[in-house]
């Protein structure tokens, strides 16, 4: 049932804005997680009376606290992070895609819907990929190459952008669905080392704290990339009318994620907690 809502849920909300009007989508959207909390109350807990009431010890939170600072200043811990952070930080084109896809190539609801769709199913053929045949690689290695070739990949872009799959009969829709998916499965074996390293980099006592520190580190570098790439859009002129200049944007964006292999030293040769 997962399965189904995970692959259904992509493609619906683009025919449902296509086929109804935003009030009643928003209605939709917001019935299925009411039908979840009303269920939450169905589910039976065991009440457990013979415990204390929890009390937070300020000195245990100091000692985590420090426990976590020391951790993040090892080198095997700090330079990896600040790799991630650098590259998820370069400049994206994905607001001002969005206008090009909408606005100039005249794609609907429905049609953006299916790209998502497809999106989801090249994400798990990239968890697949990387699990059957990349797992055992360094993670030098197989983030330096995916860093090279999603750049070489991502300007397959410049195709759509300045409409040359047009002129050797490629239709919009069919190339936007094609350069999604192998760009989504680029992007994919690229970023399941970082989940990988993240785990084997925290130690034991503060596991969950540095995972969930680095996540937000690398969601912080997301948001980053993303005003990054408003302002070069702002810079470059782009509007939601005007896209003389994505071509620009799209190669800058581009060229902007291979800033960050001179310093693939900083990553651990081998996929082990340590480098020896």
């Amino acid at each position: 049932m997962l399965f189904c809502y995970f692959f259904s849920k992509p493609y619906l909300s683009g025919w449902l804005l296509e086929n109804f009007t935003s009030q009643t989508v928003f209605g939709i959207t917001a019935f299925f997680p009411l039908i979840v909390s009303g269920v939450a109350g169905l589910i039976a807990e065991k009440s457990v009376s013979d415990l204390k009431p929890h009390r937070t010890d300020p000195s245990n939170i100091h000692q985590k606290v420090t426990l976590l600072w020391n951790t993040l200043r090892q080198k095997y811990i700090l330079l990896p992070t600040l790799f991630i952070c650098i590259w998820q930080a370069t400049p994206n084109t994905e607001s001002a895609f969005f206008y090009f896809t909408t606005n100039e190539l005249g794609f609907s609801p429905e049609f953006l819907g299916r790209v998502r769709l497809v999106t989801s199913l090249a994400t798990l053929l990239g968890i697949g990929i990387y699990q059957r045949y990349l797992k055992a690689v360094s993670f030098r290695k197989i983030l330096g190459w995916s860093i090279v070739l999603s750049s070489l990949l991502g300007m397959t872009t410049l195709i759509l952008v300045t409409h040359a799959n047009r002129a050797i009969g490629i239709n919009d829709h069919w190339f936007s669905l094609g350069d999604s998916a192998v760009l989504t499965v680029m992007g994919q074996i690229a970023f399941m080392p970082v989940f990988v390293m993240s785990a084997r980099l925290c130690p034991p006592g503060i596991e969950a704290t540095l995972f969930a520190f680095l996540l937000s580190a690398f969601g912080l570098s997301g948001m980053i990339a993303y005003e990054l790439g408003a302002l070069l859009t702002h810079w470059l002129g782009i509007s939601n009318l005007n896209f003389e200049n994505l071509w620009i944007l799209v190669v800058i964006a581009n060229l902007s994620t291979l800033l960050p292999l001179p310093l693939l030293g900083w990553l651990p040769n081998q996929n082990s907690q340590q480098e020896s």
